[in-house]
Parts: C-alpha cells; structure tokens; sequence
C-alpha cells in the first residue's frame, strides 16, 4: 500500500481512499484483510494520521471497510453495498447448490393446508368480506384485538383488547413505536449485540443507537445504567427472552433488576418478544415488571406464518394516541384480510396447534445436526432455532463467513448484529429453519464445522463458566 496516494490531483485523504479502494476492488485487498494501523500507515506514506482517518471514514461510508475501536479495520464482505443499505433480506434467491443457514425463519408445515381453507371460509361469509373491504379503526377490529391479547398470553403477560394495536408484522411494530416515543437525532439503547431489524430501522428514521454489555443472562443493568449516566438516553429496546443472536433468556431477577434501572432513567422499553414465543420455559415477559412504560411487541411470524405478516403492539394508556397515529401514518390500519385469518386461528387454538408444531420442528431439525458440533463452543436453546458459535482467534468470524459463501453455505457473523464502533465478539449465527430439507441442512454445518477443521482443538473448548466472550 506504499503507492496508494497514487498520482490523481486532490485532497490526500481523497486520494488515499481512492487508492485502497482500487486494491480492494481489483482484488489484491481480499476480504477479511486488516488495514494498517493509522499511525503506521500515516508513517509510511509520510502523510499525517487524521489523513488516513478521514480516509478510513470515506471508505467505511462506500461499505468497503468496517471499523471496530481495539479491533482495528478490515475489508468487508464482497459484494456487500454501503452502510445504509446493510442489513437482512427476509427472503432470498437461491439455487438448489446454496443451503442457507443465514435466516431464523418460520417453517411452513400444515399452516400452507390451513391457509386455503380459512380463506374458503372467508369467501362464504358476505358480511365479513364486506369488512374487510372497508377501512378499520387503526388498532383493528374488536375481535382482532381480542386476539391479540389472547396471543399475548404466550408471553405471560395478562391484557385487555383495548391495550393492544394490530400491525403488519413484528417489523411494522417497531417502525411505529420508534418514531412514536424517539425524535431523529436521539439515541436508543440495546444489547451490544442486537437484532439487524432495530439497526436497520434506526439508520432509515435517523435514529442513533448505544450498544450497551451483555453477558450469558442478557443485557447487563449496571452497564444501561452507566450508559445513561454518560449519555442522554429515552428508550431501551431489548430482546429478554431467546435473544437474537446470542440466545440467552433473562432471569427474573435480572428483569426485575433492568425494570428499576429504566424507572430511575425515566426509559421507555420496546420489548421485541416474537422469538420468545418459541420458549417453552420461559420466566414472564419484562413488560410484568414494568407495564407503566413497556410496549411490548408480538407477532406470528416466527411461530406460525411469516407471510400473514401480523403483528401485536401492547401499549400503555399513556402512550396510546402515540402509536396509533404512527399506524395511522405509516398503512392507515394493518391488513384486515390477515388480521382475520389469524384471529380466527387464535381464537379456534389453531395458532398455538401451528406454535407447538414450529417448536417440535425445530427440536428435530437441532438434533441432526447438534452431535457435528460437539467439539464447538457454542451457546443455544432447546427451542431456539440457531446456534451462536465461537470463533477462535486469531479467525475472524467475517472470515468464515466469506469462505463458506465461497462454498455456497450462507451464514451470518457477529458484525451483522454489532452495535457500536466497540470490538465485536467472533461468533457465527447458523440457523436451522431457513433450509428445505435434512440433507441439505446436514451438508450446511458439515461445510461449517470443516470450515474450522484448521483451528487448534485447544482453542475449541468451552470457556471457563461464566465467561462470555
């Protein structure tokens, strides 16, 4: 990288940036590589270290590197688009040669069946066609907010109709809360780690985000409180329950405990429980602890169908008028046709018949595939559908995953969920829900575990307890 200014006219930064981005795309940067450290680089080319930063800077923001504080920076993914545009597809073209173990995705079975012939039913019913071809109240009609509480039960937590609004999806949920108690500008907090939905969201309304610590129990409370001692903070957003990506489920004692440090910070909390409908042993949702100023957020799109796209917000009386004229200005009211659908599946127990299912489903997807990793550190659940998988150093989880995408095996590493500029932890997220059939989910983590074949079996056993990373 000595010739790197190279000989165009401008600013050094401009040109610098210019000239790593050259060896990037023409390939004699590959993914993965390490940048020189700014000071080392500036000594090099004999140019000063703001000069590199502000190169590094306009290369993160074309998405050609990424930057970690203590970590350094590296070349991305290939093919990856500029910051902006990151984060999950919820679906994705593939050929029969690519087994995607990228997405914790619901698992269509007998819903496909069901789908049909409620919509049969449907269409026999004059008056209901008649309402679902006109405008409903934004929180949707009675009988689906009905439901919505009912569903809400799953999560342990005890709601009347009235405080629940109907959405398109769990998605959509977040997209109104957010702009509904968070001006642009303002700054969120969450797990370090943290679900690629939240990040999108908050980069598309202008939103900042605080990473804040978490460990094997979840987010830590004394870590969001020194976070709001240092930093102006009006929201918290978390996953307690089968946390998305690293799995863990916060115990009651620590709820109780995040639940006092948000009334001391006066934080209102979006409780994102759509995974957590999967959990079979599960303490009550944060909400319990906090209803004054909890908006919890459910949906049926992991555990039942994904394509309904229906979703539950349940919503302080306070904050009421808020969220609805969020819905109001985003759709004007969810989908009633699907609305219908799943109310008529939760009122009848289809819903919770399809939820059991899903989590069958993925107990025996796990158990093909859990024996290849005996010799892993990972961390997961009887009814979560991924496993978080630790990557050894001096490996770099980005790393894996570009070599086993060169393999046509597609998984997530941790930079996908990181928030922050903090050093990311080497994990990667393989799921077992995104693939059609066993044989291809077996070949998936077989590619996986070969993948790391090369590391020292010293490095592969479990931590000491009560380390994380």
């Amino acid at each position: 990288m000595c010739d790197a200014l190279g000989n165009e006219k401008g600013p050094k930064y401009q040109r610098l940036a210019l000239g790593i981005e050259r060896e990037i795309r023409e390939g004699r940067l590959p993914t993965g590589t390490k940048l020189p450290a700014h000071r080392l680089l500036a000594h090099q080319l004999n140019i000063t270290a703001g000069t590199v930063s502000r190169a590094y800077r306009e290369l993160e923001r074309l998405g050609l590197v990424s930057s970690r504080v203590g970590d350094g920076t590296y070349v991305k993914l290939n093919g990856e688009g500029p910051a902006g545009e990151e984060g999950f597809r919820n679906a994705i073209s593939l050929d029969d040669s690519v087994v995607d173990l990228s997405r914790n995705k619901h698992i269509p079975g007998q819903d496909v069946a069901l789908l049909g012939q409620a919509l049969e039913a449907i269409a026999r019913q004059p008056r209901v066609l008649a309402e679902l071809s006109d405008y409903t109240p934004e929180g949707g009609l009675h009988r689906y907010r009905e439901a919505g509480a009912q569903w809400f039960r799953h999560s342990q937590v005890d709601v009347r109709p009235e405080q629940v609004l109907c959405t398109n999806g769990a998605q959509h949920a977040l997209m109104a809360c957010l702009p509904a108690i968070v001006k642009p500008g303002e700054t969120v907090a969450t797990e370090q780690l943290s679900y690629p939905g939240l990040i999108s969201a908050a980069r598309q309304l202008g939103i900042r985000l605080e990473g804040v610590e978490v460990d094997c129990d979840g987010l830590v409370p004394e870590a969001l409180d020194d976070v709001c001692r240092n930093t102006r903070i009006s929201v918290l957003y978390c996953t307690p329950t089968l946390q998305n990506p690293t799995t863990s489920n916060m115990p009651v004692a620590r709820r109780e405990a995040l639940a006092a440090v948000c009334r001391k910070h006066n934080l209102i909390i979006i409780e994102d429980d759509a995974h957590g409908l999967l959990s079979t042993e599960r303490p009550p949702a944060l909400q319990v602890f906090a209803p004054e100023r909890t908006l919890l957020i459910s949906s049926l799109s992991k555990a039942v169908s994904a394509g309904l796209r229906v979703g539950y917000v349940q919503v302080p009386e306070t904050l009421w008028n808020r969220l609805a004229g969020a819905i109001r200005a985003s759709c004007w009211m969810a989908t009633p046709l699907s609305l219908e659908v799943a109310s008529q599946w939760i009122l009848d127990g289809t819903a919770d018949r399809l939820r059991l299912a899903q989590i069958e489903e993925v107990e025996r997807r796990k158990a093909i595939v859990e024996p290849l990793l005996q010799r892993l550190n990972y961390h997961s659940r009887l009814d979560c559908s991924h496993f978080w998988i630790e990557i050894p150093e001096p490996w770099r989880a980005i790393e894996i995953e570009e070599s086993l995408r060169q393999k046509r095996v597609l998984v997530k590493s941790s930079e996908a969920f990181a928030v922050g500029r903090r050093a990311v932890p080497q994990f990667i997220r393989a799921s077992v829900s995104s693939t059609e059939a066993d044989d291809q989910l077996e070949q998936g983590f077989q590619a996986l575990v070969g993948a790391l074949n090369d590391v020292p079996r010293e490095d592969l056993l479990a931590r000491p307890e009560g380390l994380w990373w």
